[in-house]
């Protein structure tokens, strides 16, 4: 089996990526129906733990959308656990330094490119017609947050590490870590001329930009600016929104009755 990403990836094409922050198998299943190209199981600020993300990949397993997780933290121990346990790329936060983006693929890559221990418990049914441990290197994405200045002062460092295969921005974060507001769908010529520089070190290496965004039109708009891996809101905000949405629509039409 392939990454199905990975090759849209490698094809120029852009990735649009759920995110899911609800520990429940069937709110999986029903984001996995929603025509996502890949599903991340949030267990940095979700309210996701291990065994929630396994049962939410259960629950993605019969739609053709790429499983991935955001870990906690760049710890190798729950990074191949989530390998073992079905995810095809891993989105690790606050990776500021060539010698964190080291750690982070050496977490995530089996020997001789890294360091991973062997057992991929449920990672390992996808093998079909070889081995597992075979295709994992080549297939499994390498995804370090750029959350800081530091991050960004070391970007040709972090890139330039082997088996990194893309980056991840976080907008809160990174604004934050500049004395401004967290948030997503940023403006500021600072951000977007930092978004631009990114994107110029990726594209020159080859590899992708992935950017976390709060609206669909934002999505769409960094896509045309050259962002190819982007995830708009999460489950809980998607709902969150949707259920607003209905409310505000009955009591507007119902009239004063409703209000």
């Amino acid at each position: 089996m392939t990454n199905r990403i990975k090759q849209r990836l490698k094809e120029g094409k852009a990735v649009v990526n759920g995110w899911l922050a609800i520990p429940s198998g069937f709110s999986a299943e029903v984001m996995a129906q929603s025509g996502w190209d890949s599903v991340t199981v949030d267990m940095q600020h979700g309210v996701q733990d291990y065994l929630s993300m396994v049962a939410c990949f259960h629950g993605m397993g019969a739609q053709p959308v790429t499983p991935l997780v955001r870990v906690p933290w760049n710890e190798p121990g729950i990074i191949g656990k989530a390998l073992d346990g079905g995810a095809w790329g891993v989105i690790c936060p606050m990776v500021n330094n060539k010698d964190e983006a080291k750690r982070l693929a050496d977490a995530c890559l089996y020997p001789p490119a890294g360091k991973r221990s062997n057992g991929p418990i449920r990672a390992g049914v996808y093998g079909v017609s070889t081995s597992y441990q075979k295709i994992a290197n080549d297939e499994v994405l390498v995804i370090p947050m750029i959350e800081t200045q530091e991050a960004i002062d070391n970007i040709d460092a972090i890139l330039d590490v082997p088996g990194i295969s893309g980056i991840y921005i976080g907008p809160s974060d990174l604004g934050f870590s500049l004395g401004m507001e967290p948030k997503l769908d940023r403006e500021e010529p600072k951000i977007l001329g930092i978004y631009e520089m990114l994107l110029a070190a990726t594209k020159k290496r080859g590899l992708f930009a992935g950017l976390h965004n709060g609206s669909a039109g934002y999505a769409a708009r960094m896509i045309k600016m050259g962002f190819r891996f982007v995830t708009v809101a999460n489950d809980s905000g998607l709902m969150a929104q949707a259920a607003r949405a209905a409310v505000n629509e009955v009591r507007k039409g119902a009239g004063a009755v409703a209000q």
